[in-house]
């Protein structure tokens, strides 16, 4: 299950306060609609390989990259990692994902490169009834020395290049016959995931851009 581009939350204008000195902070009412809202802390993992991100055709009609659910014991780098290589059965590893501060306790993990709130008012194939996904977004790369195949399933998973993300250009889901331009939140990371990439690829040693 994925999360990403199932809606972003739009919070009503009478949530917040605004305060003399520019600030934008919650009411003590929205505070508490918050607090009695369901949420799924989840992952999502461009992967990204050679100018192009994979993407597959979601069951909600959109594309998407790999993700799902954080799982009890997982932390995020778990969990992504664990997802891309479930649904694309490629090992990945994170990008810059040896970005710490320079100190030895406690340990660190890598930071997303974004966090998402999407609201579901219709639920999702794990509950039915209306919540949000917090998603912890992360760029990746294939591991070296493995083949770098998708698969040829009913989920169309496919090799998108950046030219196609920059010029919004529809995606054919040959099983249902669908076209369409990938969501502009997918459609914007997977370019900055792309550009990640070939930035991780040039600065190997021995290899240039």
């Amino acid at each position: 299950m994925n999360s990403i581009t199932d809606g972003l939350i739009m919070e009503s204008p009478d949530a917040y306060e605004s305060m003399s000195c520019g600030s934008i902070l919650p009411s003590l009412e929205s505070i508490a609609t918050l607090r009695a809202m369901n949420r799924h802390f989840t992952v999502t993992g461009f992967l990204s390989h050679d100018g192009r991100t994979a993407l597959h055709w979601h069951r909600l009609k959109s594309w998407l990259p790999p993700g799902g659910h954080i799982e009890t014991n997982e932390n995020p780098i778990e969990a992504v990692l664990r997802e891309i290589m479930e649904e694309t059965g490629i090992r990945a590893e994170i990008l810059n994902g040896n970005a710490r501060f320079p100190f030895a306790m406690p340990d660190q993990l890598p930071p997303p490169v974004n966090i998402g709130i999407y609201d579901l008012p219709n639920g999702d194939g794990g509950l039915s009834e209306h919540h949000q996904h917090i998603d912890f977004i992360y760029f990746a790369k294939p591991v070296s020395g493995q083949a770098i195949n998708l698969p040829s399933d009913e989920h169309g998973w496919c090799w998108v290049t950046e030219t196609e993300l920059r010029n919004a250009t529809p995606l054919l889901h040959e099983a249902s016959g669908a076209s369409l331009t990938p969501n502009d939140d997918v459609r914007l990371q997977g370019i900055a995931a792309i550009e990640a990439e070939r930035l991780s690829r040039s600065l190997e040693p021995n290899r240039g851009p």
